[in-house]
Formats: structure tokens, sequence, C-alpha cells
């Protein structure tokens, strides 16, 4: 199994130039990335419902948790080098309810935002 597996939708466009800045940013580091747009069974790996990952981000690590949203964002800053001391800010314990509060915010408006244009 990768390093970390990220469960993404490029048919978003905000999404898809998010992860792509990130896989720029995490380049030789052993992640796999996996696009739910070309490939919707692979929400099947996860146990996860398609409009879920289609909203948030998702990762899963070696030890196979799965991580969601803001979380998941945590995460990849974790092994992403001159991010992690964002990861860790995130992931601290007086700082995740606000980023989970952000992080969901925002993913509901692009979610919606995203099916007015057609995109699933």
């Amino acid at each position: 199994m990768a390093k970390l597996e990220v469960y993404y939708n490029s048919a978003c466009p905000v999404c898809a130039a998010g992860i792509n800045n990130q896989r720029q940013r995490m380049k030789g580091n052993d992640s796999a990335w996996k696009d739910i747009a070309q490939d919707e069974n692979l929400v099947c790996e996860i146990g996860a419902d398609l409009n879920k990952v289609r909203h948030s981000l998702h990762v899963r690590d070696e030890m196979g948790e799965v991580f969601i949203g803001a979380d998941a964002i945590a995460k990849l800053m974790l092994d992403t080098p001159g991010q992690k001391w964002l990861g860790r800010v995130m992931m601290w314990e007086g700082m995740r309810p606000v980023s989970r509060w952000l992080y969901d915010r925002f993913a509901d408006q692009l979610f919606a935002w995203n099916r007015r244009h057609g995109r699933w």
C-alpha cells in the first residue's frame, strides 16, 4: 500500500487545481492519487459514498485509517515539505474544530456550485 492514498474529484476545477498543486509539492512522495471522477468505483476501496468524496477530500494512511475533509488536508500537509507546521497546527486539539468547520463550510459551497454547473 502507498504511504497515503488520496481520493479526490477532478470534476471540480477548484479541487483539481488544489490537488495538482499538492502533487507538485509532494513530488517524490510515494502517495497514490485516486481520481473518483475518472473511476467512481474507487470509493468502494474506502467504503465511502460517492457524493461524500465529491464533497470532501479523503485520505487513507498506511495503517488503513481514513481522514476526511480538514483532517485529510492536514494529513497531506504533514507529509509535505514546507507544510508540516501547518498540518500540525490544523491537527492541534484547539484548532481542529475550527479547521473542520471552515473546511466543511467551504466544501458545502463548492459542492453546490459544482452541482449547479452540472459537473455531476
